[in-house]
């Protein structure tokens, strides 16, 4: 029995300084999430950033630094994290490989709400559809083509020539 106990205070005093410190990293990262996040959205309505954008650097800010985060908190507890970080990357590379025509379409979005070569309301032509812009979205744009609703992808707006006639 006093070896059991013994035991289990050897270990004790190696774990506690650990969780503790782990528990500390999630919390610092738990204010640095809510600080970036604050951030972000005044500097987006100082620029007078879409919402949408607004919304998906938010949360693209806080799944980087939530990976980042335990990331961190397995290295502190004493996980070898280099295969993690060789697997994230694997990860990533084959998630965006098979995804490369929405994240094609994601980009092209942001950046055509970023610099803004045409506005909700204006009447564009592109690849044969000519109509008023209803909406810009991340992914594609919709007009209104003669009382018809056209979804267009955001790449094809950015990649092909657009006439804004208004």
């Amino acid at each position: 029995m006093e070896n059991l106990i013994q035991y289990l205070f050897d270990e004790g005093s190696l774990w506690v300084p650990r969780v503790i410190g782990v528990t500390v990293i999630f919390i610092v990262f738990f204010i640095l999430i809510k600080i970036i996040k604050r951030i972000i959205t005044s500097a987006a309505e100082r620029l007078k950033f879409d919402r949408d954008l607004t919304a998906l650097l938010v949360r693209a800010s806080n799944v980087t630094l939530t990976i980042i985060g335990f990331v961190t908190a397995f290295g502190t507890l004493g996980i070898n994290v280099s295969a993690l970080v060789a697997g994230l990357g694997l990860t990533g590379f084959a998630i965006g490989f098979a995804l490369k025509d929405a994240i094609s379409n994601l980009l092209s979005g942001v950046l055509i709400l970023l610099y803004r070569p045409f506005k909700i309301g204006n009447r564009i032509k592109i690849s044969g559809y000519e109509g008023i812009v209803v909406s810009i979205d991340l992914r594609y744009t919709q007009i209104d083509s003669e009382g018809s609703k056209v979804l267009i992808p955001n790449s094809k707006l950015f990649t092909d020539p657009v006439t804004v006639l208004q």
